[in-house]
């Protein structure tokens, strides 16, 4: 099996590469620090497999994988991460990965992992099958929650002012977590300017930095992000 590894850590894809060069059956054929060069070394190496990072600069790992099931869909993505939180694991499968583990699973479970994704199989590292186990329980029992996750203009204006004490919230600067709870509330971009009063340009601006640092598609899944972790 042909693999790419995709992860902004010298030091931790070394391990990975060491670890991968002790089977017969698997081989590393390219390494990427980028979501930009995973990419572009999946298109022309056409691996098996792509080991992805969700966290590196630039281009995330989860824009990475949605860009390469794009335009090489016979390529296996894995995702390989420290992130744990369900937001980050619905949105890797959403886009096209096939599996996700945690950086901290043993040897032996990732290389299980990648050879089962790789063969066509979906893989999920023991911590976040146990969250996905807890998420479908928990959609399945009717909530007054399911009315909140729609948004509506009076949840917008009860909005709290502040974000959510969680590690996805963390990585913001001051400025783009104004810029986001504006988001939350339904604001446009020139509504947030005129209520921060920066330029609609600064807006885009943080608007861009805030979907990478979330790892979400648009604003609207980012509008949705914080109204759900309001409400756990």
């Amino acid at each position: 099996m042909r693999i790419i590894i995709a992860e902004d850590h010298p030091m931790f894809r070394s391990g990975v590469r060491r670890l991968l060069s002790t089977t017969e059956d698997l081989e590393v054929v390219g390494e990427a620090s980028s979501g930009e060069e995973a990419v572009e070394l999946t298109e022309r190496l056409q691996p098996d497999l792509v080991l992805m990072d969700i966290r590196m600069p630039g281009m995330n790992g989860i824009e990475a994988t949605q860009a390469i099931k794009e335009r090489c869909p016979s390529v296996s993505v894995l995702m390989l991460t420290m992130y744990r939180d369900d937001h980050s694991v619905f949105t890797a499968l959403r886009v096209g990965a096939g599996g996700y583990v945690l950086k901290d699973a043993e040897e032996e479970e990732l290389l299980q992992a990648i050879r089962m994704v790789g063969n066509g199989g979906a893989v999920f590292g023991k911590g976040v099958a146990e969250r996905m186990m807890r998420h479908f329980a928990a959609q399945s029992a009717p909530s007054p929650r399911m009315a909140d996750e729609v948004g509506t203009e009076e949840d917008d204006s009860a909005a709290a002012s502040t974000l959510p004490e969680i590690p996805i919230f963390e990585e913001l600067t001051r400025r783009e977590a104004e810029v986001l709870l504006r988001i939350a509330r339904g604001d446009t971009n020139a509504q947030i300017a005129e209520r921060l009063r920066i330029s609609v340009k600064t807006v885009a601006n943080n608007v861009s930095n805030i979907l990478n640092k979330l790892q979400v598609i648009d604003r609207r899944e980012a509008r949705r992000l914080v109204q759900k972790h309001r409400l756990t």
